[in-house]
């Protein structure tokens, strides 16, 4: 990084440091924060030519929603829902993640590994607060990687839009896992992207200092750790469900 490009990361963070002064951030547990989810993410959805309109006007994904291994997150700033993003683990193998639907053959080798991942999905920011502050991604994102750093992840996993898998990389150190797909009900190609956590933790958050965090901060968010085991239930490694063969074929597609 030359000094011209390491100055203006600086004034950026820093900027984004005092932003931080106004954000909370909170899990959606009630009917009513969990409705005002469904529709900040339905209208970013929408408004991004993503899906078709609902009588509804929600985006709700019960299988993955109401998992045991889900946390849904809310962002706000100045006290407003601005942001959310949706975090599934799974600490030792034992869970599905919604990455496995479309990217199978990627994911189930360091599942079946036991390896700790904690996956980040329906990333999605309110449309008023997004123009008036351009950092707002940064902030929706921040609970879900504090929930890395909660759950000790070996790896963060992230399925953007192909033209937004550049955030990823350039903030988090993502790196691509596969080519981007199609993803099911939606009518873009979305990536799968994973970053090395403990490998490069430190560097992400001596960059951008808004995702440090203390235990105290992570466990108001997503309770004691020695209770997050209890996220992760059946089926077990050996279930079908992680057969590679026949995850190759899924993946071939029909």
């Amino acid at each position: 990084m030359d000094a011209q490009t390491a100055e203006t990361t600086s004034r950026f963070s820093d900027r984004l440091l005092r932003l931080l002064e106004t954000v909370e951030h909170r899990v959606a547990k009630t009917p009513s924060d969990r409705e005002a989810v469904f529709r900040l993410r339905y209208d970013a959805y929408l408004r991004n030519g993503l899906l078709d309109p609902r009588a509804d006007g929600q985006l709700y994904d019960e299988r993955y929603d109401d998992a045991p291994n889900a946390q849904i997150t809310m962002t706000f700033l100045d006290g407003e829902l601005a942001g959310t993003a949706r975090v599934n683990v799974s600490v030792d193998g034992g869970v599905m993640l919604p990455c496995f639907n479309v990217y199978p053959d990627v994911v189930a080798p360091p599942l079946r590994a036991g390896r700790v991942i904690v996956e980040i999905t329906r990333l999605a920011a309110q449309l008023t607060l997004s123009a008036a502050y351009p950092e707002l991604a940064y902030f929706a994102v921040r609970p879900a990687y504090l929930a890395a750093r909660h759950y000790k992840a070996d790896y963060a996993v992230a399925t953007p839009r192909a033209e937004h898998m550049a955030f990823y990389r350039r903030v988090f150190r993502f790196k691509p896992w596969c080519e981007p797909r199609d993803y099911p009900g939606l009518s873009a190609k979305f990536g799968c992207m994973g970053m090395d956590f403990q490998e490069d933790r430190e560097r992400v958050e001596e960059r951008y200092p808004i995702y440090r965090s203390t235990s105290a901060e992570r466990e108001a968010l997503f309770g004691p750790l020695d209770e997050t085991h209890a996220l992760d239930a059946t089926p077990p490694l050996d279930s079908p469900q992680f057969d590679l063969t026949r995850v190759a074929s899924a993946a071939a597609g029909p």
